[in-house]
C-alpha cells in the first residue's frame, strides 16, 4: 500500500473517531486503526503524518496528524537513525514557512511551533545552534513568520518550567545550559519583536489597515507568551539588561496587551534574590519593577477614588492583576526598597489603598500582603509595651524579646498609627457577610462590596474571616492602644445604633460580626506575651480604662430577647483575657451572666421557646469560655457560682443540660488550681450522679434486654437523665486530664495512677452501667431484635436527613430543631401529643448521642492507662462492644474503631495485650474482613457497594444510594487500615532495630536472626504476628487493601506492611518470611497496577525493594514473583547486576521502579500516574473526570501483570 493510500485511510479513521455521529463500533475500530499506525512502522507513521498536515486536508485531520508527529518525537525518536532524525527535523522546520499564511488557524500554527520545539528538545544543543540563525532571519519576513518563531521560542523551555519526572535530569540540564548560552540572542530577539510589532500595530491602526494590524497584534501576543515562558527562570538582571522589563512595563498602558504584560510581572515578582554577586543587579531590577507597578497603581487608585468615577468596570480585572503582582512583589522582595524612604511609604500607602478599596477582589489581594507582612514583622516570642502604647521594635536578640533586624525596623517605622487604624477599621467593616446584612445597613455601607457566596474563587467566608481576624490580632499586638480604642469606638457606635433602631433585631448582624473582632483584639493584647509589668503603667491604665468602660457599657445593657442575650453573652466571654489581668471585674461579669440566664424562661414545653432554650445554653457555655480565658481569676468566685447553681436548681430554674455545662466550667476552673482542687470538684459534681447511676434496679429494668430499651424510650425523663449523665461523664473526662493533645499524639502507653489522674477512682462505678447500656443499644440492630421493634424505634435507627446529606455531599443541610438542640446538650422535651416524626427524631438523637458520648467515654478512659485496664474486666468490655459486631452498620463500626478501639490499642500496657487485644480485635477483624471483601467485590464488579447501613432512602434514588454506600465503605476501610497503622506506631514497637541494620546482619550472618517470640513482648506487630491465628483476618485485610481502589487506605496500611517486612527480615520465622516474600510482595505489585495508589507508589516501591534486597538471599520466592511478570527475564538480570553496584536505598528504589515498569510493560498505573505525562503541549487536552470517583476497571481486566502463576 502506497503512502497516499495509507494517508487516505488514516484520514477516514480520524474523521470517524472524531465524529459523534459514528457508531460505537465504528469509532472503536477507527481508534484501534490509528493506534496501530502509531505503534507500527515508524517510516509509515512519519510519511503519513507529514502528508496529512498539508493544506489539502481539513483542520481536524491536520491537527490530529500533528499530534501523531509529536507522539513519534516524544516516544519513538530513538528508533530513527541520525540521518533520518536530521531529515525529519528539516521537514518539520520547513512547515513553519508553509504554515505562515493569514488563513491558517491559530491551533495549527501553535502545533507546528510545538513540534519544532519538541524536536529541538529531543535532538539537543547542536540542532538548536544550527536553527537559531535561520529563526532570527525568518522572524524578519513578516508578522506571521515572527508569530511562529515566538510560538516556537515559547514552547522550547517547556521542560524547564514544567517539572516532569519522565525527563531525565541530564537532558534537562543540557537543555537549560543550551538555552542559557543562547539568552544573549533569544532575549534581544524577543524585545525586538515586541517593539517592532507593537509599533506596527499602532501604525497600521492609524492607517486603518485593521487586518494587517491584527496580524501584528497576534505577534505581540505570541511574543509576550514567549517572554513569560522565560520569566520564571531567566536571571532577573538579564530580563532587565535586554529590556524585557521595560518593554512589558510599557505595554501595561495598552488595553489590548496589558493582561499578558501583567502575567510577566506576576511571574517575575516572587523571584528570590540570588546569593551570588548579581544580588545588587537583582535589587536594581526589582526596584524598577516596584516603580513600574506603583505608577500604574497610583493612576488607578486616584481615578477609582475620585468623585468623577473615572474607572470603567472593565478596568477592575486589570487592577486585580496589578494588585496581585504588587502583593507578590512586596511579600517576596520588599527588602529591595526598604532603604528608600520615598518608595517604601508610597508602596505601603498604595497597598493600604487596595486594602480599603470598595471592590472585594482588590481588598482580598491586599489582605494577603498585609497578613504576610505583619506575620513576618511580628513573629513574637515576647513583647514589651513602651510608653507610646506600641510593642517595642528594639533589636534585642536576648531570650524573650522580639528580634527585629534592620530591614524590619525600617518597615515598622512606616507602619504607623494611621495605617494600623485604617487596617482595623476596614477589617471591622468587612467582618460582615452580605447575605446577613439588612437593607438599611447596606445603604449605610455605601459602595462597599461585602463578601458574598458568589466569590467561589476566594474560598469560603469562614476562611476569609479567619484571615481578617489574624490580621486584627497582629495589629492589636503591635499597637494595643490603637486597637483597644478603635474596637471600643466601633462597638459603642453599634450599640447606640441598636438602641435607637426601630427594628434592632434586623441590625443585630453588625453587632454579631464585631464580637469576633473584640475577641481577637483582647486575646492579642492580653495573651501573656505582652509583659505589662515591664511596660509603662500609663499604658496599663489606659488599656484598663478602655476595656473597663466597654465592659460597663455591656453590663448596663438590659437585653432580654434571646438573640440579643446570645450576642451579649458572647461579648462578655470575649473579654475573658482582659479578666485574667483585671480580676476585679470578674464578679460583675458572673452576676450579669446569671442575670441573663434567669431572664429567659426555663419552662420549655412550648416549641416557640426554642430560641430561649438555645440562648440559655449559650450563656452557660460562656461560663466555660471565660473559665478557660481568665484562668485563676475565677477561683475566688467558685463558691458563689456553686451556691447560685444550687439555688437555681432547687427552684427548678436550672435544667440538666445547663447544669452539665456549668459543671464543665467548674472543671475548667479547677484545672487552674491543681490536682487536689480537680478531685474535690469532681467529687462534688459526680457524687449526685453516682447515686442515680449505680443502682441496679434501673439497669435491670431498662438494660437487661432489648425490650427494656423500648420501655426506656417511652420514659422521657429517665431517658434524657441517662443521656445527660453520659454526656457529663464525657465532659468530665475531657476536662480532667485526658487532653486532646494526648489523643492526637503518636500513641504510647500512658500509665497513670489514681493519685495522678483525678477521675481514675470514679471509673469503677461509671463504666459498668455504660457498658450495659451500649450492649443493649448494639443489640437493637441484630435481626431477631430489630424485627420485633416498634415502628417508631425502628425508624429512629435509620440515618437522619443531615447524615444522609453529608454522605451524599448535598451541602450544608441544616439539622432539625430537635437535632440541633440535642447537639448542644439541652433538655429535649418530648411532646407526648406531638407527631410521631418528632418523637422519632428525638429517639434517633438520643441513640446517636449515647453512642457518641459513650464511645468517647470509653476511649478517654483508656487514655488513663493502668487505672482503666486493671480496674475493668476485659471480658465485659468485649461483650458489650463485640457481641453484636456482625449486625453493626458500617458508620457505627467506623465510629467504634475510631473512638474506642484505637485509644484502647494505643494505651493498653504491653503486659495486658494478651488479655485485652485478642478478645476485642479478633471478632472485629474477622467480621470486617468478610464484610469489606463482600462490599468491595460488589463495588468493583457491580458498581454498588451494598453496605448494611439503614440509610432510609426510598427506591428511585439509586445514584444517591450508590454514592452514600461507597462513602460508607471507604470510610470504614480507611478506619480499619488506620487501626493497622496504629499497630505499627514506633511507641508500640520499642526495641525494633532499623531495617538497614537488620538487613545487613541477616544477609551476612543468618545465625544472628532472632525468634519472633523475642519481639512479641515489646512490639505490638510482633505480638500480632506471633498470635497469627486470631489476627489472620487482619493480615488478610492488609493484603486485600492493595486490590481495593482506595489510595488513602493503602497509605494508612503501608506503615503496618513496613513493620511486618522488618520483622520478617529480623526473625527466623519461616512462615512469616513466606507470607512477606510471596503474599505481601504479590499484593504490593498488584496494588501498583491501580492508579488510585499513585499517591503512595514511592513507599510501595520501597517495600518491594526491601523484600527483594533482604529476603531474596534466604528465599527464592521474591525472584520467582518478579520472573512471573510478563517481560521480566532479561530486565531482572540487569536489575540484579545494578543492585550489586550500589548500596544506596534511593538508587535501589529507582532500579526497582524501572524494573517493575519494564517487566509489566508500563501497566503499573500507579507508577505511570505518579509521573507527569510528557505532553508536548501542556494545554492540549485533559481527561475528564466524573464528579464522583467511581471504581476503576475490574480487577480481571487489570490483573495482567503476570502474578497469576505465583499466586
Amino acid at each position: 500500500m502506497d503512502d497516499n493510500s495509507t494517508a487516505s485511510n488514516v484520514a477516514r479513521a480520524i474523521v470517524a473517531a472524531l465524529d459523534w455521529r459514528s457508531s460505537p463500533d465504528a469509532r472503536n475500530a477507527a481508534v484501534s486503526y490509528l493506534e496501530s499506525i502509531k505503534s507500527g512502522d515508524i517510516g509509515v507513521l512519519a510519511n503519513t503524518s507529514f502528508l496529512l498536515v498539508r493544506r489539502d486536508w481539513s483542520s481536524e485531520i491536520r491537527l490530529h496528524a500533528f499530534k501523531m508527529l509529536q507522539h513519534l518525537v516524544r516516544l519513538r525518536w530513538e528508533e530513527l537513525s541520525s540521518a533520518e532524525r536530521r531529515n525529519f527535523a528539516n521537514v518539520a522546520v520547513g512547515l513553519i514557512s508553509e504554515i505562515a499564511n493569514p488563513c491558517e488557524v491559530w491551533a495549527l500554527k501553535s502545533q507546528t511551533a510545538a513540534l519544532v520545539a519538541e524536536i529541538v528538545r529531543r535532538e539537543g544543543l547542536s540542532l538548536w545552534q544550527e536553527l537559531l540563525p535561520s529563526l532570527v532571519s525568518l522572524s524578519s519576513n513578516g508578522p506571521i513568520q515572527a508569530e511562529l518563531v515566538s510560538m516556537m521560542l515559547r514552547w522550547l523551555p517547556e521542560d524547564i518550567t514544567v517539572h516532569n519526572e519522565d525527563l531525565e535530569g541530564e537532558r534537562r540540564r543540557v537543555l537549560l545550559r543550551g538555552l542559557t548560552q543562547s539568552l544573549p540572542e533569544i532575549l534581544p530577539l524577543l524585545y525586538t519583536l515586541l517593539e517592532r510589532h507593537f509599533g506596527a500595530v499602532l501604525s497600521e491602526v492609524g492607517n486603518q489597515h485593521l487586518d494587517i494590524a491584527k496580524q501584528h497584534a497576534a505577534t505581540v501576543t505570541a511574543t509576550l507568551n514567549a517572554i513569560n515562558a522565560y520569566a520564571e527562570w531567566v536571571p532577573v538582571h538579564d530580563l532587565a539588561k535586554y529590556g524585557l522589563i521595560h518593554g512589558c512595563g510599557c505595554l501595561l498602558s495598552s488595553p489590548d496587551f496589558r493582561l499578558h504584560a501583567c502575567e510577566f510581572f506576576k511571574l517575575v515578582s516572587p523571584r528570590k534574590r540570588p546569593i551570588d554577586d548579581t544580588g545588587s543587579e537583582f535589587d536594581s531590577a526589582m526596584n524598577n519593577i516596584f516603580q513600574i507597578l506603583m505608577n500604574v497603581s497610583q493612576d488607578f487608585l486616584f481615578r477609582s477614588t475620585s468623585s468623577n468615577g473615572g474607572v470603567d468596570e472593565s478596568e477592575f480585572e486589570f487592577a486585580e492583576y496589578i494588585c496581585e503582582s504588587m502583593v507578590s512583589l512586596g511579600s517576596s522582595n520588599l527588602q529591595c526598597i526598604v532603604g528608600d524612604s520615598t518608595i517604601l511609604p508610597l508602596y505601603l500607602h498604595q497597598m493600604l489603598g487596595y486594602f480599603q478599596h470598595c471592590k472585594l477582589a482588590l481588598h482580598f489581594q491586599s489582605l494577603l500582603f498585609w497578613l504576610a507582612l505583619m506575620r513576618d514583622l511580628l513573629t513574637k516570642p515576647k513583647f514589651a509595651v513602651q510608653s507610646t502604647g506600641e510593642i517595642s521594635a528594639a533589636n534585642n536578640p536576648g531570650p524573650g524579646s522580639l528580634h527585629v533586624d534592620k530591614e524590619k525596623k525600617g518597615i515598622l517605622v512606616f507602619t504607623n498609627d494611621d495605617i494600623c487604624g485604617v487596617i482595623l477599621d476596614v477589617s471591622f467593616q468587612r467582618m460582615l457577610k452580605k447575605e446577613k446584612v439588612s437593607s438599611g445597613t447596606t445603604l449605610s455601607l455605601g459602595a462597599l462590596e461585602l463578601w458574598n457566596d458568589e466569590f467561589d474563587s476566594k474560598g469560603d467566608f469562614s476562611q476569609y474571616r479567619s484571615k481578617l481576624l489574624e490580621l486584627i490580632r497582629f495589629v492589636a499586638s503591635y499597637k494595643p492602644l490603637i486597637a483597644a480604642a478603635r474596637v471600643s469606638e466601633r462597638i459603642d457606635t453599634i450599640i447606640k445604633g441598636l438602641l435607637h433602631a426601630s427594628t434592632p433585631a434586623k441590625d443585630l448582624a453588625v453587632m454579631e460580626s464585631m464580637q469576633l473582632a473584640l475577641e481577637a483584639s483582647a486575646s492579642a493584647i492580653f495573651d501573656g506575651s505582652t509583659e505589662f509589668g515591664s511596660g509603662s503603667s500609663e499604658i496599663q491604665l489606659s488599656l484598663c480604662r478602655i476595656f473597663e468602660g466597654l465592659l460597663q457599657q455591656l453590663l448596663s445593657l438590659k437585653w432580654t430577647e434571646p438573640a440579643h442575650v446570645v450576642v451579649l453573652g458572647h461579648y462578655l466571654h470575649s473579654l475573658g483575657p482582659f479578666l485574667k489581668y483585671f480580676p476585679d471585674a470578674v464578679g460583675g461579669v458572673i452576676n450579669k451572666l446569671f442575670e441573663l440566664l434567669t431572664s429567659l424562661p426555663s419552662a420549655l414545653k412550648d416549641p416557640s421557646t426554642n430560641g430561649a432554650r438555645h440562648a440559655r445554653l449559650q450563656i452557660c457555655s460562656s461560663f466555660i469560655r471565660i473559665a478557660k480565658a481568665a484562668d485563676k481569676a475565677l477561683l475566688p468566685h467558685m463558691k458563689g457560682i456553686a451556691d447560685t447553681m444550687a439555688y437555681l436548681q432547687r427552684d427548678g430554674r436550672l435544667l440538666r443540660g445547663e447544669h452539665n455545662l456549668l459543671g464543665e466550667a467548674f472543671l475548667v476552673m479547677a484545672s487552674a488550681a491543681g490536682i487536689q482542687q480537680q478531685q474535690d470538684v469532681l467529687a462534688w459534681l459526680l457524687e449526685p450522679l453516682s447515686k442515680q447511676w449505680t443502682p441496679i434496679e434501673w439497669q435491670n429494668t431498662y438494660l437487661s434486654e432489648p425490650m427494656g430499651l423500648v420501655r426506656l424510650c417511652s420514659e422521657t425523663s429517665v431517658m434524657w437523665s441517662i443521656f445527660h449523665t453520659v454526656t457529663f461523664f464525657e465532659k468530665a473526662l475531657k476536662r480532667s486530664g485526658a487532653r486532646k493533645s494526648i489523643l492526637n499524639s503518636q500513641g504510647g502507653s500512658v500509665v497513670s495512677s489514681a493519685s495522678q489522674h483525678p477521675i481514675a477512682s470514679h471509673l469503677s462505678w461509671m463504666l459498668p452501667p455504660l457498658l450495659r447500656l451500649l450492649r443493649v443499644i448494639h443489640s437493637l440492630w441484630s435481626p431477631p431484635v430489630s424485627q420485633a421493634l416498634p415502628g417508631e424505634l425502628k425508624a429512629a435507627m435509620s440515618m437522619s436527613d443531615v447524615e444522609r446529606a453529608s454522605f451524599v455531599g448535598e451541602g450544608n443541610l441544616k439539622s432539625s430543631k430537635s437535632a440541633s438542640i440535642f447537639k448542644d446538650g439541652s433538655q429535649v422535651d418530648v411532646n407526648k401529643d406531638g407527631y410521631a416524626e418528632t418523637n422519632e427524631n428525638d429517639i434517633r438523637n438520643w441513640l446517636k448521642g449515647i453512642r457518641d458520648s459513650g464511645y468517647n467515654v470509653l476511649g478517654l478512659s483508656a487514655t488513663i492507662g493502668d487505672s482503666f485496664f486493671k480496674s475493668m474486666e476485659s471480658h465485659s468490655v468485649a461483650l458489650s462492644l463485640m457481641e453484636n459486631i456482625q449486625s453493626m452498620e458500617f458508620r457505627h463500626m467506623r465510629q467504634l474503631i475510631h473512638s474506642v478501639l484505637i485509644p484502647l490499642v494505643k494505651f493498653c500496657p504491653s503486659d495486658l495485650w494478651e488479655e485485652w487485644l485478642e478478645k476485642l480485635l479478633h471478632p472485629l477483624f474477622l467480621h470486617c474482613q468478610q464484610a469489606l471483601s463482600f462490599s468491595w467485590s460488589c463495588l468493583l464488579h457491580e458498581g454498588s457497594a451494598k453496605v448494611p447501613d439503614n440509610h432510609g432512602i426510598l427506591a428511585g434514588s439509586d445514584l444517591k444510594v450508590e454514592v452514600m454506600e461507597e462513602k460508607l465503605l471507604r470510610d470504614l476501610t480507611r478506619e480499619i487500615c488506620h487501626l493497622l497503622s496504629v499497630f505499627a506506631l514506633p511507641s508500640l514497637n520499642i526495641g525494633l532495630p532499623s531495617l538497614e541494620q537488620v538487613g545487613h546482619i541477616s544477609r551476612v550472618e543468618g545465625s544472628s536472626l532472632k525468634d519472633l517470640d523475642v519481639f512479641a513482648s515489646k512490639s505490638l506487630v510482633g505480638f500480632i504476628l506471633k498470635h497469627k491465628g486470631p489476627f489472620l483476618p487482619a493480615l488478610q485485610i492488609c493484603i486485600e487493601a492493595f486490590r481495593w481502589t482506595d489510595g488513602e487506605a493503602v497509605t494508612k496500611v503501608s506503615s503496618f506492611c513496613g513493620a511486618v517486612i522488618l520483622l520478617a527480615v529480623s526473625t527466623n520465622n519461616v512462615e512469616l518470611q513466606e507470607f512477606v516474600a510471596k503474599d505481601l510482595f504479590c499484593a504490593i505489585i498488584q496494588g501498583l497496577a491501580l492508579e488510585s495508589n499513585a499517591i503512595i507508589s514511592a513507599d510501595l516501591v520501597g517495600h518491594c525493594r526491601e523484600i527483594f534486597v533482604y529476603l531474596s538471599d534466604r528465599d527464592p520466592t521474591p525472584r520467582q514473583v518478579l520472573l512471573s511478570l510478563p517481560c521480566a527475564s532479561q530486565d531482572l538480570l540487569a536489575f540484579e547486576e545494578a543492585l550489586t553496584k550500589t548500596s544506596s536505598p534511593k538508587e535501589q528504589k529507582l532500579h526497582m521502579k524501572s524494573l517493575l515498569l519494564l517487566a509489566t510493560g508500563n501497566k503499573l498505573k500507579a507508577l505511570v500516574a505518579a509521573q507527569k505525562s510528557t505532553n508536548a503541549i501542556t494545554n492540549v487536552s485533559t481527561r475528564t473526570r466524573g464528579s464522583v470517583a467511581g471504581p476503576e476497571v475490574s480487577t480481571e481486566e487489570d490483573d495482567v501483570v503476570g502474578l497469576a502463576a505465583i499466586t
